[in-house]
């Protein structure tokens, strides 16, 4: 190391003692201790020397008693945190109170001192200066801590930032990714839309128009027969497909949850136990029907003429799916606080459980698809099971089906708990082979009705029940021909219909002017005008409708 070098390594102290040789003696005294001793004239060459970086400060009290110490004050009080300046100040014997005051506001001001009184050894001086010099010497290592403490944290804020960054552009591919996803997810499910109504529509049409055949040609060939008997074989054929037709549609209202439910409290051991000949007469004779019921079965909130239809396809599915024979067990039992992602509360499972072939995995996927069928052309709609689901839904429960080839399957509908009584007397299927109530009641029909064709048909059905029916194609023509003061018993209005006025808006109406006549309303799509008839308090009755339903209908409206 160059002699200059080593110069700059020494400690440096500053020395301000401008009495005799107090100066030069300290400098010769600290140079034999190894400390470069920089002499300062006065007070100003002190507070610049402390600003180059000084070790320690040495300084007699005169040169600093009733001096004007304004700046080395001030210096003092700006120093970083991390300094405390230490000072040696040489001080006198004299005890005069304006000494002893004003070295005490010194020792105030200047904060980290050490006192030393003349006369003073030559050892104590040095020592006293060498141990002020590795406080300084320590005060920078903490400076160099803190300031590499401050670089480590700069770069670390650096590295947080250049790692936020890394992740918010990561992010951004991410949501770009999920956009991306979501978009194709929305195409697929669009595609899946679209495949599924040409599906849809493509069976409604081969089934419907099977069914438009045989009334179509039934009605064709029914001039060109005088045999009474093919004539009745001929009307038979097209009621039965009439009967088909109305069915298919109920199906399809039962899957797209639009069917009006009329859900009452059921119980369900003496409702499917009701249906009892009906099962045994739907079923072969290899077929053998067990029902096992809980005890304390709750009651259910469902309707009960959908219940049986739904109970009446699966256990007809089973016996489709038994060729050689079989069992079928209907079973029925509790289930209380389910707590499931679409199952919450008391619920009661009824399950239909064959012993037949039982399902793959692939047949299972696509159960419920409208249309979808395993069984030969002409030999099911494909609607059954879609009509399942579509009604346990829309009874606030669900359906699963439980398979393995070769093992049976069971189809469990999950309902929920009625807390309310079920009635005393079950509600079973309408017997569409009974025969045709009485006519000869006596009354007067308002009908309401904007089709030719199908009014022609309903004033005929009105006849052979005992009505006269006078016909308005609208809403304002019944109220035109109710203005005129004739007698009516009854005012039968389709909802649907031009003019602005629908039939809940008519029968409103009707209320109001004549508050003692009653009104049966009637449409193809129950669900559309349910909601505001029952507020009116209105029957409702479902397209297509036979004889025998139209007159019970009117008989509930007249109170007969």
């Amino acid at each position: 190391m160059s002699p200059q070098a080593a110069e700059r390594h020494r400690p440096r102290v500053l020395v301000l003692a401008p009495t005799g040789r107090d100066a030069a003696a300290s400098a010769e005294l600290l140079a034999r201790a190894d400390l470069s001793a920089q002499i300062c004239a006065n007070l100003d060459a002190l507070v610049a020397g402390l600003a180059a970086e000084a070790d320690a400060v040495f300084v007699a009290e005169e040169a600093l008693l009733g001096r004007p110490i304004d700046r080395l004050c001030a210096w003092v009080e700006a120093q970083p945190p991390w300094s405390d300046m230490p000072f040696v100040m040489l001080t006198s014997h004299r005890e005069q109170p304006v000494v002893v005051a004003g070295r005490s506001r010194l020792v105030a001001a200047l904060r980290n001192v050490s006192l030393l009184e003349r006369p003073v050894q030559a050892i104590t001086l040095t020592s006293t200066i060498q141990a002020a010099v590795r406080a300084r010497r320590r005060q920078y290592e903490v400076r160099r801590y803190l300031a590499e403490q401050e670089r480590a944290a700069r770069e670390l804020e650096d590295l947080v930032a250049a790692r936020t960054r890394e992740l918010e552009a990561a992010n951004q591919e991410l949501r770009a990714q999920i956009a991306e996803r979501e978009r194709m997810e929305v195409t697929l499910r669009h595609a899946q839309k679209i495949e599924a109504m040409g599906q849809l529509t493509g069976g409604v049409a081969h089934d419907f128009n099977n069914l438009l055949m045989v009334i179509s040609g039934g009605l064709d060939m029914i001039d060109r027969q005088d045999d009474p008997g093919r004539r009745k074989r001929l009307m038979d054929g097209m009621r039965q497909a009439a009967g088909r037709g109305a069915a298919l549609t109920r199906q399809l209202l039962a899957f797209s949850r639009r069917q009006a439910l009329r859900s009452e409290p059921v119980d369900l051991g003496r409702q499917i136990g009701g249906m009892r000949e009906l099962l045994d007469r739907s079923l072969s004779g290899d077929v053998h029907v067990t029902l096992d019921f809980a005890a304390t079965l709750w009651p259910v909130e469902v309707d009960p003429g959908e219940l049986e239809l739904v109970v009446l396809n699966l256990a007809v599915n089973a016996r489709d799916a038994m060729p050689e024979g079989g069992t079928i067990t209907i079973r029925a039992e509790n289930l209380a606080g389910l707590a499931e992602r679409e199952l919450c509360g008391d619920f009661v499972r009824l399950s239909i459980i064959d012993t037949g072939i039982g399902m793959p995995p692939e047949v299972v996927s696509r159960a419920f698809e409208p249309f979808f069928t395993t069984k030969d052309i002409g030999k099911g709609s494909g609607l059954g099971l879609a009509q399942v689901y579509g009604f346990a839904k829309q009874s606030g429960g669900t359906v699963r089906i439980e398979t393995a080839v070769g093992r049976g399957t069971t189809i469990a509908l999950f309902l929920p708990r009625s807390h309310k009584a079920p009635a005393v007397e079950e509600h079973h299927l309408i017997d569409l082979h009974a025969g045709r109530p009485a006519a000869g009641v006596a009354g007067h029909v308002l009908l309401v009705e904007d089709d030719d064709e199908v009014a022609a048909l309903v004033s005929e059905m009105l006849s052979q029940l005992g009505f006269e029916a006078t016909r308005a194609s609208s809403g304002a023509a019944a109220l035109g021909a109710l203005t005129n003061g004739r007698a009516f018993d009854l005012v039968f209005s389709d909802i649907m219909m031009p003019g602005g006025m629908n039939g809940v808006d008519l029968a409103r109406e009707v209320r109001r002017r004549r508050p003692g006549l009653p009104v049966l309303l009637t449409t193809a799509y129950a669900a559309a005008a349910k909601r505001d008839a029952e507020a009116e308090g209105v029957a409702v009755l479902p397209k297509p409708y036979r004889l025998e339903e139209l007159a019970a209908a009117t008989r509930n409206v007249l109170g007969r």
